[in-house]
């Protein structure tokens, strides 16, 4: 209340001084309150770096960290502190008195803030993991994030490793207040999730992940120095990795595994009905209902189930829906031989893809991105596809992850969507720009509010079909599938979490109505029983991007061009759908005004 005081007393000051003395203060004011607003952005910087290590202004080189970010409560609760301190001084700031820029700055630091205020609100903590991956996941692939030219950073690394049972030991510190209030991941979850808590216990520590910078070192680290830094790190996998994983193991299977629930629903938790509530609305941006979303999902499968029925009889097909879905999920002609030949595929349709970027886009991102494997101590309750990101002064690129484990559940005909979706001009071209974006606070570079994000994503499979990847029926109907999926995942989320929905009965949505492999549906449906409300954001993001394309062609007509669109919807990096929307308007407004046209 008092910071709301403030801010209309401050815009009062601002109106009035205007009418006394004109322009010139309008100006002052305004440069009083962008002055205000940036000196917040640097305060909060220098607390991000702090609380983050490994974290360094861009440009400056980050330095490989030798310790873990903070998990235990009192360390989530001065984060949550310091961003409820953060809000406040936003809130003095009056938005009205700043510029353009500056406003669209004011409004994502709200988003971002509030953000970390929401997870805290409901101690997410307590579960700090999903069906495919989590804390425990992570730690082995935290060494590509950085460059290892010197001593210091493979030393820095070695005391990471060393430091790693006593992060596991805040995490399951962690578990064992969620068991205490009943807060814990469901046990259908668990039982497909087990097998990943030990999986980096090995008697070989030269073949850990975790010695992954020691097996190429740095050129200039002589070889006398190398050998040392391998031994002891080799060491410190072995006495302090290996154990620390062993124990984390014993703990969830002897521990944690007899405490969870049973119940699948968040609504099921404690304050879990206005938890679920809180999630649709963060994960979609928009002022929804469960019952809203639900309804919209019904009516989306609806409408691509008509769409998959005139494919099946374009494809001269002799038989309906489900005949056409089993011929697709057990005809051999589908399915790569070899890892090998599904990493070429997809390596071949993103080049393909590649090749025909400059004529939806006019602007390209600078990082390059790679296709791998997803990791095999992963891959069995991995979901078929992800983008891996980098920094932009890492030692790689972008990474498009295909899963290949059990290969006669990856069906090649969804391989052109998944391609669009993950690597171009899906999450790598948006995440990748949004790392290049120049002239704004540092907290904006790479925001990913979901909803825009994997919205994007799915958008960027429609746009698939302008740019000739669906080559066959069967192409068209696998990306027809991956919109299914997407449109399922409304009724689903929500089913399970609001209305009792049993996982049987989610199975069975995917089943009778997309070709994704009964794999690929069980660990869906785990995924989304874990992490409420995420997998609301594809559909609702793509149908406003969709709605805000059409909206610019009937206005534009033949001036319509999808390159200034699209460059335009990506322009300023990850934003909640209400902005886009309105940022959307005003660029429109602002190309019926360049020849005149009302």
């Amino acid at each position: 209340m008092w910071a709301r005081s403030v801010s209309a007393i401050v815009a009062a000051t601002v109106i009035l001084t205007g009418l006394l003395h004109g322009d010139a203060a309008l100006a002052d004011a305004r440069e009083d309150a962008a002055t205000a607003l940036h000196a917040l952005f640097a305060r909060e910087r220098i607390i991000y770096y702090r609380e983050n290590p490994g974290t360094a202004p861009v440009g400056a080189p980050r330095p490989v960290p030798d310790r873990w970010r903070g998990v235990a409560p009192e360390d989530h609760s001065r984060r949550s502190d310091q961003a409820g301190i953060f809000l406040d001084d936003l809130n003095a700031i009056d938005r009205s008195a700043l510029g353009d820029e500056d406003r669209l700055n004011h409004d994502m630091f709200r988003y971002y803030l509030e953000r970390e205020l929401l997870f805290a609100r409901y101690r997410t903590w307590r579960i700090p993991f999903f069906s495919d991956s989590g804390f425990h996941t992570y730690p082995s692939r935290a060494w590509t994030q950085y460059n290892f030219t010197s001593v210091g950073d493979y030393e820095r690394y070695i005391a990471l490793l060393t430091a790693l049972p006593a992060y596991f030991e805040a995490h399951i510190a962690n578990l064992e207040t969620g068991m205490a209030e009943r807060f814990t991941m469901p046990r259908v979850v668990m039982e497909g999730l087990l097998p990943t808590f030990g999986a980096y216990v090995t008697d070989d520590p030269a073949e850990s992940p975790f010695y992954g910078p020691f097996v190429r070192m740095a050129d200039t680290i002589d070889p006398a120095e190398s050998k040392r830094l391998q031994t002891t790190a080799q060491a410190a996998i072995a006495n302090h990795v290996v154990p620390a994983y062993a124990r984390l193991d014993r703990f969830i299977r002897e521990e944690y595994m007899p405490a969870v629930r049973t119940a699948l629903d968040a609504t099921g938790l404690p304050g879990g009905k206005s938890y679920y509530a809180a999630m649709v609305r963060f994960y979609t941006t928009l002022d929804i209902t469960p019952e809203e979303v639900h309804a919209k999902g019904l009516s989306e499968v609806e409408r691509i189930r008509r769409e998959m029925e005139a494919v099946i009889a374009d494809a001269g097909f002799d038989g309906g829906l489900q005949a056409f879905i089993a011929f697709l999920r057990s005809d051999p002609q589908f399915y790569a031989k070899s890892e090998r030949d599904l990493l070429l595929t997809a390596s071949y349709l993103a080049k393909k893809i590649d090749g025909v970027m400059p004529a939806f886009f006019g602007r390209l991102p600078r990082q390059p991105y790679g296709v791998e494997a997803v990791p095999a101590a992963i891959a069995p309750n991995y979901t078929t596809g992800r983008y891996v990101g980098a920094p932009l002064d890492a030692p790689r690129g972008g990474m498009y992850w295909v899963n290949t484990y059990a290969l006669d559940k990856r069906p090649l005909y969804t391989l052109p969507a998944l391609t669009l979706h993950e690597a171009v001009p899906g999450h790598h071209h948006q995440i990748a720009l949004s790392k290049e974006l120049e002239n704004v606070p540092e907290f904006r570079l790479g925001l990913y509010p979901h909803a825009f994000g994997e919205g994007w994503g799915l958008y960027a499979e429609k746009l698939g079909i302008e740019m000739g990847l669906y080559e066959t029926p069967y192409d068209h109907f696998g990306r027809l599938s991956y919109e299914m999926w997407r449109a399922c995942r409304l009724v689903i989320d929500t089913g399970i979490h609001a209305f009792g929905w049993t996982r049987e009965r989610a199975i069975a949505l995917l089943e009778e109505n997309s070709a994704l492999s009964t794999h690929n549906i069980r660990t869906e449906v785990d995924r989304y029983i874990s992490w409420p409300g995420q997998a609301l954001a594809y559909k609702m993001g793509e149908l406003k991007i969709l709605e805000l394309r059409r909206r610019a062609q009937k206005v534009l007509g033949a001036r319509f061009d999808i390159r200034a669109f699209h460059d335009e919807i990506l322009s300023v990096g990850g934003v909640p759908l209400g902005l886009l929307e309105d940022r959307i308007d005003l660029w429109i407004e602002a190309q019926t005004g360049e020849d005149g046209a009302g």
